[in-house]
């Protein structure tokens, strides 16, 4: 794969070519820039495979390079200090990110990723979509998720999810069209980019959105009725907080 790497400072460029060069041989560096202006003109130049990106840069940012950029026919793989905003924004995209300083078994695991990524499709929708994210201030219901199953990314509207219910470190999502999506992935890393839109965590093992609640059942202890049908139940725990997010 060939690759272009973009950051501010060259120790960072010097450490990362270092160890793409020992631990990841199938990379091939073809440029290094130390801006964004200098990195858009190598994108067009080398055509890679892969982009290594920082965020934070002067002038113009890894993100302002990216949404200046017509299409994305390369896999990119941020390395970034620190930055909850951004990170939340990665996950929600389902994009790799690395933190400096640069762990090398994590490392190898993005390359992988992107290597599988880049057999599999030209364009990085998964990057459209952050892009997306970060560009408008669009409205929630319209905002897509990236959910990796075993065979696929989908990418499913946020207002079209009813609930995920977690078993072991996979989570599954019903969908308003009855489908369901089983994802690699435990339900606390939902619950933590899901709850700004209006996602309530009922229990260790689910996850709601409210505007699916048809009524809260006593019956026979707590109970979420959702519009599909599934009774959900409400845990003692978070009983109160459930109250307080459906405003009782």
């Amino acid at each position: 794969m060939k690759a272009v790497l973009i950051d501010d400072e060259q120790h960072n460029l010097d450490n990362l070519k270092a160890l793409l060069a020992q631990y990841c041989p199938q990379v091939e560096v073809s440029a290094t820039a130390l801006d964004a202006e200098t990195g858009k003109k190598f994108l067009y130049e080398h055509q890679p495979d892969l982009l290594f990106l920082d965020i934070q840069m002067p002038g113009q940012t890894g993100f302002e390079l990216l949404q200046s950029l017509s299409h994305y026919d390369f896999e990119v793989i941020f390395v970034t200090a620190y930055d909850q905003h951004a990170i939340q924004a990665f996950r929600f995209a389902a994009v790799d990110y690395l933190l400096k300083p640069v762990d090398i078994t994590l490392l190898q695991s993005a390359v992988q990723r992107a290597m599988k990524q880049r057999q599999l499709k030209v364009h990085n929708q998964q990057l459209e979509n952050l892009m997306h994210l970060l560009k408008t201030q669009q409205v929630k219901e319209d905002q897509c998720i990236a959910l990796a199953t075993t065979k696929e990314t989908r990418f499913v509207r946020v207002s079209d999810i009813i609930c995920c219910e977690s078993s072991n470190n996979y989570t599954t999502f019903s969908l308003t069209d009855e489908e369901e999506l089983l994802v690699c992935k435990p339900i606390y890393e939902y619950e933590d980019i899901l709850k700004d839109y209006g996602f309530i965590r009922c229990h260790q093992s689910h996850l709601v959105n409210k505007k699916y609640i048809r009524s809260w059942k006593k019956e026979y202890g707590d109970f979420l009725l959702l519009t599909n049908g599934k009774e959900i139940p409400v845990s003692r725990g978070k009983k109160e907080e459930v109250k307080k997010a459906l405003q009782f």
